[in-house]
């Protein structure tokens, strides 16, 4: 067994309490008792601390025998806790900026205090997040003041589940940034979404406008605890489901083209001209050798090998465009208006083209073939093609609608009826094929399905047009975490075992850390840390160790046979 080091002993700093007389009654405060010295590790050093508190002696005072503590020694150290604040910031911080893992901490840290991988870990998830939790329920008063100035916008969010577990949902208000509500739902109804937002009602605060993607269950739950905010929808998710047609006819028209350019080049394409086979270029300590490079130069005298010379820059300038074909052939989509078909299309037309132009000066035969499969692809999908580009510039150009840039100001009325105005004229135009009528019933379906909160934020002042913001949070809290563990199931589960906590907004330096965690309310900091606990039970039986599953379950398996062997009824 490993000897047990011991912090240096040393005479106790004892803190008194700082008030002189009772902030209710001004009546003067007695030492209540002396505390025990407690050892308190900083970055700074090591230290052993006490304090004194007082009370109030006078019999009528509503604070008679309330204790008050010590300022000085409460910023020291959270009770019952041996680790000062700064060590706990300075784990968050590396951990939230640094990206840093409890592995990487402990190292850096064992240097400087006495502390194990498990402690850091625990300073971290049952210190550090519950505490930055509760420094951010300390703004109240500011949510207030915004909230009687011009009312509350509140932004809604949640991050897609993984294989049917709970998902995290997340309440912002957007003027100030805080937090209101961050947590798990079991399900997505009207219901679920009711209780989830009375509390923020039950504050009391004006609430302005809701801004969210348009969930079945959340419109109507909005509706009924906010009755008097404007419903937001985001832009670009309305972008999206109006794109979703058009995206589905893009995919379809993309294996197309992708087939037919294989049937016709395939072979011919995937031809890659390589020195020695299956070996292309190689690095490390024995690296693939470098060849002399050779280009051909026609303003200089024409050398003998002026043949080869030439013959390798046409095979050169052919493979490039074999790649080139080959890359295009790989393209992925990004709705509403990166449409990988169309794309593609448009791409081949350029390598076509090209194809051509070279023709003209040297119809060498493998340029021959390309040109000839790759307009034989082509034609067999221009069609569709004609019909997505249509369509796709009718997304193009209600995107540009709704923009407010480089235009003047305008209410949400004069939106609404330009939009439609482009709608209704589209049909107007002439008579559209079956396949473009049909994309073009879709967006005029999603667009009125979509209009009712779609234009409130040219009215309100700070109302933005998408929530683009809250989705990136998601995409910042999964790339954290990702880089921080390393591993895609391990940054799952940190997200549905302390996700709600990840994602509270840290202070803008470690130094303000420092501040704001020293200065929470120990009850408060006591009732968080109990949530955390509460929701980590939930995961007590996910483990794969095999001596931990036998022990929980033997456990439960006592909890049950101290039951009564029937039902009393």
């Amino acid at each position: 067994m490993r000897t047990r080091r011991e912090l240096y002993h040393m005479t106790p700093i004892v803190y008194s309490c700082e008030l002189s007389v009772c902030p209710v009654c001004n009546g003067p405060l007695k030492v209540a008792y002396v505390s025990s010295a407690k050892t308190t590790q900083t970055l700074t050093g090591t230290i052993r601390v006490a304090h004194r508190p007082k009370r109030c002696m006078e019999p009528n005072c509503v604070r008679h025998g309330i204790v008050c503590k010590s300022a000085g020694w409460q910023q020291l150290a959270p009770c019952h806790c041996t680790y000062g604040y700064d060590v706990i910031a300075h784990i968050g911080w590396q951990r939230q900026t640094g990206h840093q893992s409890f592995q990487a901490l402990h190292h850096d840290l064992q240097a400087r205090l006495q502390i194990s991988e498990a402690e850091v870990r625990h300073l971290y998830q049952e210190r550090y997040l519950p505490l930055l939790a509760c420094h951010e329920r300390q703004r109240l008063a500011e949510l207030t003041v915004v909230a009687e100035q011009a009312g509350l916008i509140l932004s809604l969010d949640g991050l897609a589940p993984e294989g049917g577990e709970p998902q995290l949902w997340v309440v912002r208000e957007l003027q100030t940034g805080l937090t209101l509500r961050s947590g798990w739902l079991s399900q997505q109804d009207q219901g679920t979404f009711e209780r989830f937002l009375q509390p923020i009602h039950d504050l009391g605060l004006p609430v302005a406008a809701v801004l969210s993607d348009k969930q079945r269950g959340l419109v109507p739950a909005v509706a009924v605890v906010f009755p008097q905010a404007r419903h937001s929808f985001c832009q670009m998710h309305y972008l999206k489901n109006a794109a979703e047609p058009v995206a589905a006819s893009d995919q379809e028209m993309k294996i197309t083209l992708r087939q037919s350019v294989r049937a016709e080049i395939g072979l011919l394409i995937r031809q890659e001209q390589v020195e020695t086979e299956g070996v292309l270029t190689v690095t490390g300590v024995v690296p693939s050798p470098i060849e002399a490079e050779t280009m051909f130069q026609p303003e200089e005298p024409v050398p003998q090998q002026a043949e080869a010379l030439i013959g390798q820059e046409r095979e050169a300038i052919v493979q490039d465009l074999k790649r080139r074909i080959r890359y295009l052939l790989t393209l992925k989509g990004r709705p509403p208006f990166r449409l990988a078909g169309i794309e593609m299309f448009e791409r081949l037309t350029e390598v076509k083209t090209c194809l051509a132009t070279l023709m003209t000066h040297y119809p060498a035969p493998q340029l021959v073939l390309l040109h000839q499969g790759l307009h034989a692809a082509l034609q067999s999908v221009q069609p569709e093609y004609t019909d997505l580009r249509q369509a796709a510039d009718w997304l193009q150009a209600i995107a540009q609608i709704l923009d407010p840039d480089d235009k003047s100001p305008r209410t949400g009325i004069e939106v609404r009826q330009e939009l439609f105005a482009y709608l209704d004229a589209i049909p107007q135009a002439g008579q559209l094929p079956p396949a473009l009528e049909r994309l073009y019933q879709a967006i005029l379906k999603t667009s009125r399905n979509y209009a009712p909160g779609l234009f409130h934020c040219y009215d309100l002042p700070g109302l933005p047009r998408t929530n683009n913001d809250r989705e990136s949070e998601f995409r910042d809290l999964n790339r954290r975490l990702l880089q921080t563990s390393g591993q895609k199931g391990l940054m799952r589960r940190t997200i549905q075992r302390q996700g709600a906590w990840e994602l509270i907004p840290r202070p803008d330096s470690l130094h303000s850390t420092i501040l704001a965690l020293s200065q929470v309310n120990t009850d408060d900091f006591r009732q968080e840390r109990h949530r955390v606990r509460v929701h980590r039970q939930r995961f007590r039986l996910h483990t794969r160790s095999a001596k931990q599953s036998g022990r929980q379950l033997e456990q439960l398996t006592r909890r049950w046979l101290v039951l009564p062997a029937q039902d009393s009824t």
